[in-house]
């Protein structure tokens, strides 16, 4: 019986970005092994075995004993093309001829481990082979529609206490990083299935009509595997709110009576900053698990004990950093992870407008922790998502000169600063009334710019005649634009495309995390770090600008 929690792979098409994308599928950090095909190594070592790419494999044997004991073979565009190749009869299957790159829609079986909680459908630009079965045992796990005919492109094959796993997708780094692709790979290399039952949810704070209860509330409606039981508010309206919005749930005016809730697995907590830590800490230690609203928690300190409270006992803790799934920050993402870029050495990114700040606890410093923190929660996560590794220093100034009934800063300039020269910027600002740019990222090839693009709703009304509304600034992607130095041109710009977001993907993702082991999208020590720029930032510019140094290892 296989045991080991390590993963080998044999890549015949080793570069930069195939590895990259092998990391980004697999994620197991020090415990995966990639190296070119090569005499297979002591396979007592490994949970699972990955063929990337055609390759000739000495000793068959073994491998088809490894698997036989437990272990998982994958696949990917390694299927030999002759149907009586040794390769060939172990995993199942043989390869067609190849078809042209083309983009396609997969689809995928809905009755087994490896798909369950997977999208019925999904989009990727692909080159692949068509598969064809030599056992009785293979089972079609996707398809896709070629000249109008189904072609199976993915299958597994159960051998005794093992699996074996083949698909002709993936080949392009792109392609085999596509989510529905990626999860049933991740999958296929674990050894149990995930489990599927119903999580209850509680919410604490439902806030002010329509606000983060209600998009709570209705995230969890939406997310397959999840059931809003109770809310908790101590406002009685709002409790009122719930009722009528998400009838039969349960009302609760104290999160004490969430935390000894035992029909409750989740906890959300939506309460404002400085609230946060004392509630996940109370909730942690009733053995819920515990997804927190942006910022984590005001100071360092507080995201250590919370940290070491969801270790202690054995929950998970998560935070919403929810513009992790902007549309305009996922091509930003895409377009780095290509290498459009080159190096990135600068970003600074710009919310804000000249407008009365809003007259409830997000302008109040007391309750908010202060400017820096409201958008800041959002934009420090993005740099540092951007920029990898801990800055070196942050920088911070603010002013305090035109809304004096507020207590947040007027506006809050944040620099840091990597020691290896890389920098970044961050302004928000209430007194702003030429709005700069949402994004300016510089990298060695290229710029990017972002700009803000507000959405204006108009119409006629047959009493009040032309309406015009706008929505927030922030609500809409930003407009981005790429400028590359071409030799002898000069400098072309491209105007990026962007991406569908994904629905409800925070709630999703912890979902498929409890329930079917899949990696957390938002860990809690991403999250720390941004508390610790955050409280890095306060202490700046309380000093009028002195740096604060940060340790490389937080």
């Amino acid at each position: 019986m296989v045991t080991a929690d390590r993963i080998l792979i044999l890549s015949s098409r080793l570069s930069n970005r195939r590895e990259i994308a092998l990391r980004s599928v697999f994620q197991l950090d020090g415990r995966l092994d990639l190296r070119a095909p090569g005499l297979l190594p002591d396979l007592t070592r490994y949970q699972a075995v990955v063929l990337d790419g055609p390759q000739e494999v000495p000793d068959l044997d073994r491998l088809h004993a490894f698997v036989s004991t437990g272990g998982a073979l994958l696949a990917i565009g390694a299927a030999p093309g002759a149907p009586d190749a040794s390769l060939a009869r172990l995993l199942g299957v043989s390869a067609g001829e190849p078809l042209p790159e083309a983009e396609v829609w997969g689809s995928v079986s809905r009755d087994h481990d490896l798909t369950h909680r997977v999208d019925a459908q999904f989009l990727l630009v692909d080159s692949l082979r068509p598969l064809q079965p030599l056992k009785d045992d293979v089972r079609p796990l996707v398809t896709v529609q070629w000249a109008f005919q189904e072609q199976t492109v993915t299958i597994e094959r159960r051998i005794d206490q093992g699996r074996v796993v083949v698909t002709t997708l993936g080949n392009g780094a792109e392609a085999l990083q596509t989510p529905a692709l990626a999860t049933m790979l991740r999958r296929a290399a674990r050894r149990e299935p995930g489990a599927q039952r119903t999580l209850g949810v509680g919410i604490v704070g439902y806030g002010a009509q329509g606000g983060m209860g209600f998009l709570h509330g209705t995230a969890v409606a939406n997310v397959s595997g999840l059931d809003l039981l109770a809310v908790c508010d101590r406002v009685s309206t709002r409790l009122d709110a719930a009722r009528a919005e998400f009838p039969g749930v349960r009302v609760y005016k104290n999160p004490d009576d969430i935390a000894g809730d035992p029909g409750i697995d989740i906890a959300i907590i939506a309460t404002p900053p400085v609230a946060h830590s004392a509630i996940a800490l109370e909730l942690m230690e009733a053995g819920k698990h515990v997804v927190c609203e942006k910022p984590l928690c005001l100071t360092l300190k507080e995201a250590d004990m919370l940290i070491e409270a969801a270790e202690r006992n054995g929950v998970v803790l998560t935070v919403n950093h929810n513009r992790r799934w902007d549309a305009d920050y996922l091509a930003i993402v895409r377009l780095i992870q290509e290498g459009r870029l080159g190096q990135v050495f600068n970003v600074e990114t710009f919310a804000g407008d000249f407008a009365h700040p809003c007259r409830f606890w997000h302008s109040d410093e007391s309750v908010s922790g202060g400017a820096v923190y409201d958008w800041g929660a959002h934009h420090i996560d993005w740099i540092l998502q951007l920029l990898p590794g801990m800055p070196a220093s942050v920088t911070a100034n603010d002013h305090k000169r035109v809304w004096h009934d507020v207590t947040n800063a007027d506006q809050v300039r944040v620099r840091l600063a990597w020691r290896d020269g890389r920098e970044a910027e961050f302004v928000y600002s209430d007194i702003a009334a030429v709005r700069r740019p949402k994004f300016y990222i510089q990298g060695t090839q290229a710029t990017l710019v972002g700009h803000y693009r507000p959405v204006a709703f108009e119409r006629l009304d047959p009493a009040e005649g032309y309406v015009r509304e706008e929505a927030h600034y922030a609500e809409a992607p930003a407009h981005l634009i790429l400028g590359r130095y071409e030799s002898g041109y000069g400098i072309a710009q491209t105007t990026l495309p962007l991406p569908s977001p994904p629905r409800f993907p925070l709630l999703r993702n912890l979902a498929d995390h409890l329930l079917l082991g899949e990696p957390l999208a938002v860990t809690a020590a991403s999250a720390r770090r941004v508390v610790a720029v955050l409280e890095a930032a306060t202490r700046s510019a309380q000093q009028r600008g002195s740096p604060v140094a940060l340790s490389p290892a937080l």
